[in-house]
């Protein structure tokens, strides 16, 4: 999004467990080594979220849906939400 102020400033989008798409937005060092969300990198780039598990899993052993929170790192959309719904499979240890 913008390489002010340093190291610059991100916008990463994810899908949630019900197929919405969500965004979040904040300096590239949250979310990636410095390196790897630099200007000149080729995006798309996978990168990950720190979260924790808010609520167990709920479903099948194949398609579990937990709720997360992305308080961590204080890291939340654009109007504040931070707790999202998830596949587990998409969270990794």
């Amino acid at each position: 999004m913008d390489d002010e102020p340093f190291p610059g400033i991100v916008e990463v989008q994810f899908i949630d467990a019900t197929g919405r798409c969500r965004s979040l937005i904040d300096k590239c060092a949250i979310f990636a080594r410095l390196d790897e969300l630099a200007p000149d990198s080729t995006y798309p780039v996978e990168v990950t979220v720190a979260c924790v598990i808010e609520c167990d899993a709920v479903g099948t052993v194949d398609d579990e849906i937990v709720t997360v929170s992305t308080s961590p790192d204080s890291v939340a959309t654009m109007d504040g939400q931070d707790t999202f719904t998830v596949r587990r499979s998409q969270l990794l240890p």
